[in-house]
């Protein structure tokens, strides 16, 4: 597939399946016509629902894979589960077939337990760490040891830290990308909008540039693609 440097890259959306309004299908469809060239379903999961979410989202990432010239990426989003069951959870993720990984991270908007940060960027099996909000020093050094990428956020509430977070990665050397967290069709990203988030979080135009699309291009090629 020819990934232009214009096209977009989200890694972190939901659906039905979860707290989202669209089918995965669906909104891999619309995310196609905004010119997306590579989106991840990664839907709310903790051991309750993981196995049943999974299965319908490979299902259609597959579909979509086929029949679309798009990268659909079957995902979860490990969410508000005690910490110390976070490595475990994304273990079996994995085993299910997941591609990637994502642990809610500890925004200032929701009571997610402290010390998840640190757990999800111990893991050997998490991707992404989505809205970290006040991450501290010694995690983002973590997130470069581990090569763990760190969001920044375009949902509302969760994006008040990206500041925050893109100025203590850009000094500890850690890894960026620009996501979504899609809720409603209305949420998805469309051209100019990551490097708008990304630059309006403080970095300049060349960061910018690596975060929204050098990055991800880095994080498909470690996925295969």
């Amino acid at each position: 597939m020819n990934l232009k440097e214009e096209a977009i890259y989200d890694f972190h959306t939901h659906t039905l399946l979860s707290d989202g309004q669209l089918m995965p299908v669906e909104l891999i469809r619309r995310a196609y016509t905004n010119g997306h060239r590579a989106v991840a379903i990664s839907d709310h999961v903790s051991a309750s629902n993981m196995e049943r979410v999974l299965l319908e989202t490979i299902r259609d990432c597959e579909i979509a894979s086929q029949y679309m010239d798009i990268i659909a990426l079957p995902a979860v989003e490990i969410t508000h589960v005690p910490k110390d069951l976070i490595s475990k959870l994304a273990r079996s993720a994995k085993e299910l077939g997941a591609r990637i990984v994502i642990v809610h991270g500890e925004t200032i908007c929701e009571p997610v337990q402290p010390g998840t940060n640190y757990e999800a960027l111990c893991s050997d099996h998490v991707d992404i760490l989505a809205h970290p909000g006040l991450i501290s020093e010694e995690e983002m050094k973590i997130a470069r040891e581990t090569n763990t990428f760190i969001e920044l956020s375009g949902r509302k509430g969760h994006c008040l830290t990206n500041g925050y977070v893109a100025k203590l990665a850009q000094k500890e050397g850690a890894l960026l990308l620009v996501n979504s967290d899609a809720h409603t069709p209305d949420d998805l990203f469309v051209p100019q909008l990551p490097k708008r988030i990304a630059l309006g979080a403080g970095l300049d135009e060349e960061a910018a540039e690596m975060v929204v699309f050098r990055n991800p291009r880095q994080f498909l090629r470690r996925l295969g693609y």
